[in-house]
């Protein structure tokens, strides 16, 4: 998993596991009720694609870098 190639520390919740998460991840992730979704420090990042997108790009170093909190 990439978080884990970066080293970073990071909460799962299993909304299939937890249906009554989903709500609130989808409140929280501004309407996406797509699985996984991401979050660095609060901020709802989007899902698996975005978050490779971002590795390319070479941000998601600079986001883990800041110590940033994870939840997916």
């Amino acid at each position: 998993m990439l978080l884990r190639r970066h080293g970073a520390a990071f909460v799962e919740y299993s909304v299939s596991e937890r249906p009554e998460l989903f709500d609130a991840m989808v409140e929280r992730a501004q309407g996406r009720s797509t699985v996984p979704q991401i979050f660095i420090d609060g901020v709802p990042i989007g899902g698996s694609d975005e978050l490779a997108l971002l590795d390319r790009c070479g941000q998601l170093e600079a986001m883990l870098g800041t110590g940033g909190n994870l939840s997916a």
